[in-house]
This record gives structure tokens, sequence and C-alpha cells, in this order.
């Protein structure tokens, strides 16, 4: 089916293989179950190693991307692993990361319309609630803080904004090198404290 290969063509896993994909009437969207490809070990989800199989739990449901605004799920069956350093653990799976529902592709796609539309308008666009936003951007800022690298930063512009009520402002530092212009620091209030927060 066409979706399969769409779906083999902008995120193939190396150990899993897309199954079976179908429209479910009944709610409105594209199911695409998940199988792990033969002979591949589960990876334990606390430190990423192989481990042999413990046993199966019930089928869970990951929100993907919608399509031509059909609502898209992944299915996917999830094992446990008896890993030799952490015990029995819930397998590691590529596309989503611990208990959430919104696979990584879903949480990039909400974050990316959050910086367009209110969270609000982007949970009632795409059927989801304003926490599943939330923990999108969430997830997304997160993740790039973890692989920034600033290297280079020769100017800096430092600015102060407020919100809330009354008199409530934040501290932002910008880094303004070139054609570069992005945020650095964000601290509370706008006192020395606050801004050698981002010397520190």
């Amino acid at each position: 089916m066409l979706i399969k290969t769409i779906l083999n063509q902008i995120e193939k896993h190396k150990c899993f293989v897309y199954d079976q994909v179908m429209m479910n009437e009944e709610k409105e969207r594209i199911e695409v179950s998940i199988r792990p490809r033969s002979n591949s070990r589960a990876l334990c989800s606390d430190c990423s190693s192989p481990a042999p199989l413990y046993d199966r739990l019930q089928t869970r449901v990951f929100q993907y991307v919608p399509l031509w605004g059909i609502a898209v799920v992944l299915l996917y069956t999830m094992r446990r692993v008896k890993c030799h350093q952490c015990g029995v653990r819930v397998e590691a799976v590529p596309w989503c990361i611990g208990k959430t529902p919104i696979s990584r592709s879903f949480s990039l796609f909400l974050a990316s319309w959050a910086r367009r539309l209110s969270w609000q308008e982007v949970a009632q666009c795409f059927s989801v609630n304003w926490l599943q936003v939330f923990s999108a951007v969430e997830f997304v800022v997160e993740d790039g803080l973890k692989h920034r690298v600033i290297t280079a930063v020769s100017a800096i512009g430092v600015d102060e904004i407020a919100y809330g009520k009354g008199h409530q402002y934040l501290t932002v530092v910008y880094q303004l090198c070139g054609d570069v212009r992005r945020l650095l620091y964000v601290g509370e209030k706008r006192t020395t404290q606050s801004l050698q927060g981002f010397f520190t």
C-alpha cells in the first residue's frame, strides 16, 4: 500500500517493519501495525542494551502525523525484556519515548504548529488536548537544549520582557552574530543576579 511506502521512505526503523495498513471507518483513522523484524533483539529502555525477551504486553496505540486530515495511529505490541543490568523492563522503541502515546514525529509536528497558533488552537485542529501540545513542545525544547552547541558567540543582546499582571519581568539574552539570531537564556526578574545567571 502507498502509505507503507511513504512511511518506509520518511521514517524507516532498522529493527521494525510496517506490517498492515487499514482504514478504521468506525474510529475514522488510519491504523498502521508494526512488528519486530525477524531475528532482531529488543533493547532495554533504561540502558539501551540488547536483552532476551521476557513477555509481551498489550498492544499500544501511538498517535502519528495525520495524512490528508485523517488521523494516523501506529499499533505495536510492546515486549518486555529481562536485562542483565536493569532487570525486567519494557523495550525501547525508536518512534516514541517513555509512556507517552504521541510519537516523536507527531511531537515535532505539533510543536511546529505551536509556533504559529495558540496551543489551544493546535489542540482543536489536530484532535488532541492542550496537555499533549504542551508535552510535545516540552519534548522538542528539551531535545534542542540537550543537543545545542554554543560556540563562537561574539555578540549578545540583553532585553527584558513583561509578563503576567503587575511588574513581572524576565531577562532574556540573544546571540547576535551575523545572520544568527537565537535565544540563549531566560532568567526570572530583571536583576543583576538574573543576568549573572547567564554568564554562570
